[in-house]
């Protein structure tokens, strides 16, 4: 609901602040007070258009703030495109503000956060309809007249399951298109799947198997430097012949020297096992290295070709992987495309199969589901059209137009084809005859004014459980009826708002309607220095009641009694409602 409203520099609005109650609100005031304008500083609050027009004489700009306080339901409605715009709803109060500057620039926040008149119309359309002008009227969108008639016909979940089909039916015909796109560029796709399937396939590619050609390249192409090294070893151990003596014939004179030690010293024992051990362990390093050098592979055509493997390598990589083990996985995934490709004929015949039968199935569910709405639309109009009698236009008519288009390649039912959407076949919009001898016309091409409040006063006072909008405003609903129709008015206005199911604000001059209100705010204008201002008060007791006999016509000991006894009345009806 919206519990505060601050405007400033708006028109003849200099600074005014209204506390909204939960329930029942009512303004009153002479012609030309300002109430209007407390309007068009919702509009503009609620994203209308922003003209410098409103800005208050001598003002630079104006600014508009309203604090809401939404239900579970409604926030559960508000966060996808709260989240969407970087606002966090959380449990905190909604706060949306409207600046506008006499250049023109207006700016929108919504808690704070920036935002644009289209983002605080989305909201807005959630939070408030404003009836008796064409902003914020969820009534006059036709596109919005299925989801009411669903709500009330408590439809949605047949709604959900035909829903669920049509989406089926959708993506099995998207799928039957793509697959009868372009012949040729099927053609070409199986040309190119192919031809990366064999390339891929006749590489037979293995897992570390470049890693391991790397290492064998390596060694082959200093494999003549490895054997001059091995070599140059073994020698420095052996010798190079009768003159050239060796680390082990060194090692051998050493050892021999030792071991005539030992006849003097027996204590060097330990250092002859060393000696010997080192002479032994440097014979075998000399062997090895000889077999090293004597198994090193001259090899320059195995070379060639593991060059020529890895630049295979290197260019499949380039083309489908930074791995090998991508490039395998690159052909796998081109196989299961090229069985998807060439299977696409068998996969065409499934898929025509399965349209056959959703078109059926979603046929059957969406025609059960307009009869329902069918029933639903009679008992709605009946309804309204008694809530209408009430209200003082007894010869007016009512209807729910439900319209199916013909599409052969739509839902079928019975033996006709219907274009459908998400919602199924129907395309419902309200219709009315607010007087005798008109035709029924479109609810959003009826006239507005008083006549056009009250079909809303209708319509919501029946719709009222399906219509999830928190903050109904009515504006000149009172125009051109009497005072016994004002109280059935003022009091279907009150019903609205019981039990906790909306915020009703309405303008009105009828003291008749004025008494079923919850706060009674009176608004004045008043001449301070050169300027007019507009001031707004809360009622309470004796000044509620003066203000009815005024509304009467003067404040008089008669009038006084008769606004007791109006606002009796309506109190004694207000504890008697059954809800």
């Amino acid at each position: 609901m919206l519990v505060e409203i601050t405007i400033s520099n708006l028109a003849i609005i200099d600074q005014l602040n209204l506390k909204f109650a939960p329930g029942f609100n009512v303004l009153t005031g002479e012609t030309g007070a300002g109430k209007s304008i407390i309007l068009d500083a919702l509009t503009l609050l609620l994203g209308g258009r922003a003209q410098s027009e409103l800005i208050r004489a001598g003002a630079t700009e104006t600014r508009v703030e309203g604090i809401f306080l939404p239900s579970p339901q409604v926030r559960a409605l508000l966060e996808p495109e709260l989240e969407e715009n970087g606002i966090t709803l959380a449990e905190d109060p909604l706060i949306l503000a409207r600046e506008l500057h006499r250049a023109g620039r207006a700016t929108g926040r919504i808690n704070g956060r920036a935002v644009t008149g289209a983002v605080l119309q989305q909201i807005g359309d959630k939070l408030v309809d404003i009836h008796g002008q064409s902003e914020h009227l969820s009534l006059l969108r036709p596109k919005e007249h299925i989801d009411l008639l669903d709500r009330y016909g408590n439809l949605w979940e047949q709604r959900a399951q035909v829903a669920k089909l049509a989406r089926q039916l959708r993506k099995t015909r998207q799928e039957l298109r793509d697959l009868h796109k372009d012949a040729r560029e099927t053609a070409r796709k199986i040309d190119r799947l192919t031809f990366i399937i064999l390339e891929i396939g006749d590489a037979k590619l293995k897992a570390n198997q470049e890693a391991e050609l790397k290492t064998e390249r390596d060694l082959l192409a200093h494999a003549e430097t490895r054997a001059t090294l091995a070599d140059e070893a073994y020698h420095a151990l052996y010798g190079g012949g009768d003159e050239e003596n060796g680390a082990l014939d060194l090692l051998n004179q050493a050892l021999q020297a030792v071991r005539a030690m030992e006849k003097y010293d027996p204590e060097i024992k330990t250092l002859l096992e060393q000696t010997e051990s080192a002479g032994a362990l440097m014979d075998d390093v000399a062997r090895t290295l000889r077999g090293y050098r004597d198994s090193i592979e001259f090899n320059p055509k195995r070379l060639e070709q593991i060059e020529d493997r890895l630049d295979l390598i290197f260019r499949l990589k380039r083309k489908y992987g930074d791995t090998i083990e991508q490039v395998l996985e690159f052909g796998k995934t081109a196989q299961q495309e090229l069985d998807a490709v060439t299977h696409s004929e068998e996969r065409m015949n499934e898929l025509r199969a399965q349209e056959a039968k959703l078109v059926h199935d979603a046929g059957a569910l969406a025609g059960k589901l307009s009869q329902a709405r069918q029933a639903a639309a009679e008992t709605l109009a009946r309804g309204i059209e008694n809530e209408l009698q009430d209200l003082g236009m007894q010869k007016a008519k009512f209807a729910v137009a439900l319209n199916r288009v013909e599409d052969a390649n739509g839902l079928g039912v019975g033996d006709k084809y219907f274009s459908f959407d998400s919602t199924g076949i129907d395309k419902v919009e309200f219709m009315v005859s607010p007087n005798p001898g008109e035709p029924l016309k479109p609810l959003a091409k009826i006239a507005s004014g008083g006549e056009t409040s009250r079909l809303m006063l209708a319509l919501k006072a029946v719709l009222g459980a399906a219509d999830r909008t928190p903050t109904l405003i009515f504006d000149e609903i009172d125009q051109g009826i009497g005072g016994r129709v004002g109280a059935v008015v003022g009091k279907k206005l009150w019903d609205l708002t019981a039990p906790h199911t909306h915020q009703v604000i309405c303008i009105t001059h009828l003291p008749q309607i004025a008494a079923y209100g919850d706060e009674h705010f009176h608004i004045r204008k008043q001449v301070v220095g050169e300027h007019t201002v507009t001031h707004a008060q809360a009622l309470e007791a004796q000044a509620r009641l003066d203000e009815l006999a005024g509304m009467l016509g003067a404040v008089t000991d008669t009038n006084r009694a008769s606004a007791q006894e109006l606002w009796t009345k309506a109190t004694e009806n207000k504890m008697g409602a059954e809800f």
